[in-house]
């Protein structure tokens, strides 16, 4: 398996697409209770495949991600190419970004000397879908790329 197994609650989400799935492999409802009932570890390899298809298609549309922790925030754009990162470092541990009022305190103090701005880009691997993936394991949130644009663009106007 490449990826990770899809939980229970999303394959239950993906019903309909699993069972096209199986039916382009010529497995009906019957075919498909038989098989977990005679061959269970048949069952979890057709399972591991479809998850893994599953989130080849969704790291293929992947754009952009965001990671949060208690003193950092990395936002990610990927393209086709490499990955874009723009990190913000708050250097005063009285700040959790994790917390509403942190963040809040990031909002109203992004020029503030404990706060530092880092941009990087960086080649992918082999497999670029299996570098997002490990983003995405190590706990950072695809999104629709708000953040990093807003911080795109505030970086660019302050080399202005």
């Amino acid at each position: 398996m490449k990826y990770t197994r899809l939980s229970k609650e999303q394959l239950d989400e993906m019903h309909q697409e699993f069972i096209n799935f199986l039916a382009t492999q010529s497995i009906d409802a019957d075919e498909w209770s038989k098989i977990k009932k005679e061959k269970p570890e048949v069952a979890e390899a057709e399972i591991d495949v479809f998850s893994d298809m599953v989130w080849e298609g969704v790291l293929n549309k992947v754009e952009f991600l965001e990671h949060f922790s208690k003193d950092q925030i990395h936002l990610f754009y990927l393209t086709s190419e490499k990955m874009h990162l723009i990190a913000i470092k708050v250097k005063n541990p009285e700040i959790d970004l994790l917390t509403s009022k942190g963040y809040t305190w990031l909002q109203k103090n992004l020029m503030n000397d404990a706060v530092s701005f880092f941009n990087a880009k960086k080649e992918y691997n082999d497999d670029k879908n299996s570098d997002k993936f490990k983003l995405i394991k190590e706990g950072a949130q695809i999104t629709k790329g708000d953040l990093y644009n807003y911080f795109a663009k505030l970086l660019d106007s302050q080399k202005k």
